[in-house]
């Protein structure tokens, strides 16, 4: 390893205490953080799960104008139906099409069954909440404890995913917001029976709304992490191009083993989670293969090559 790495090796050193010292600091900035967070998403708990509801309004919105086009009651596994009428659904939910409004005094009927439930859905609705927004202070945070211990090539490789990673999240998330939660609550909905001797009507709870939310957000939001990840193990030498291709359809049956164990039983969503990770995981090899392109070249030139 030339000098100038040991150089850097011994700069980047200090004693324990102080980083223990440093630390605590950090760990002191990170839960102040989370607690404003906190109270803020706390007093804004109601217009935010209002916004978490807006999924749930796009559906019935989509039932109603389904049923005036059909003067029908929809319901049963019709995946025929639903696949034809694609083009009116994804028009109505980038608002290419308008959406016929429900009728006068039809509102959105979420209950709770325990006297503090939607107290304590308001508290776990926060906490998410902090954690989302507060994201970009832990981050930097954690990264300005181990930049020290970093080479100066492994900080700027690393600075780029600090940008990627929040933003493929964002990206996963706002696949659930408009495309997966109107689509899964939209044939929930059409489960119904509602006629004049039969009223079964979908009435879900205020926590369970949330948990439906809170997880399929999160389990897009971290598979969507897939190209990160890898690259770093790329970047590592953990893994290679040539490895993830031999791999692919191992990798795929896997990702379809997750998709089913983190969104709700029901194919159609663990499927639209599915895809866009196996896109996600053909960008990985992609990139790996980028990051040994520029291995091979600083070979030839003759420059260390420092894993992260």
């Amino acid at each position: 390893m030339s000098d100038s790495y040991d150089d850097e090796i011994e700069a980047s050193r200090a004693p324990l205490l102080d980083h223990l010292v440093e630390l605590r600091s950090r760990l002191i900035i990170c839960v102040a953080a989370l607690l404003v967070g906190f109270a803020v998403c706390f007093g804004f708990s109601e217009p935010i799960y209002r916004f978490l509801l807006h999924p749930f309004a796009i559906a019935s919105q989509l039932l109603a104008a389904d049923q005036a086009a059909h003067a029908e009651q929809a319901g049963g596994f019709d995946l025929v139906k639903f696949f034809t009428g694609t083009r009116d659904l994804f028009l109505a939910l980038v608002g290419a099409r308008e959406v016929p409004a429900s009728a006068e005094g039809d509102k959105l009927n979420l209950i709770f069954t325990a006297p503090l439930e939607f107290f304590f859905t308001k508290l776990k609705l926060a906490g998410f909440g902090a954690v989302v927004l507060t994201f970009p202070v832990l981050a930097w945070q954690v990264y300005g404890f181990v930049a020290p211990g970093l080479y100066k090539r492994e900080r700027k490789a690393f600075v780029p995913f600090l940008l990627a990673s929040p933003t493929l999240f964002l990206m996963g998330a706002g696949l659930v917001y408009y495309i997966i939660l109107p689509f899964v609550l939209w044939f929930s909905l059409s489960q119904q029976i509602v006629d004049a001797q039969v009223s079964v009507q979908l009435l879900p709870k205020v926590s369970d709304y949330l948990s439906l939310v809170t997880t399929l957000l999160l389990a897009f939001g971290l598979c969507f992490q897939l190209p990160v990840v890898l690259t770093l193990l790329g970047m590592a030498g953990i893994v290679s191009s040539d490895m993830l291709k031999a791999g692919r359809r191992y990798a795929i049956v896997a990702v379809f083993v997750v998709a089913a164990v983190v969104t709700p039983p029901d194919p159609i969503s663990q499927t639209m989670l599915a895809l866009p990770i196996i896109l996600l995981y053909e960008i990985s090899i992609w990139c790996v293969r980028l990051i040994e392109r520029a291995r091979r070249r600083e070979d030839e030139a003759g420059t260390d090559i420092v894993p992260v």
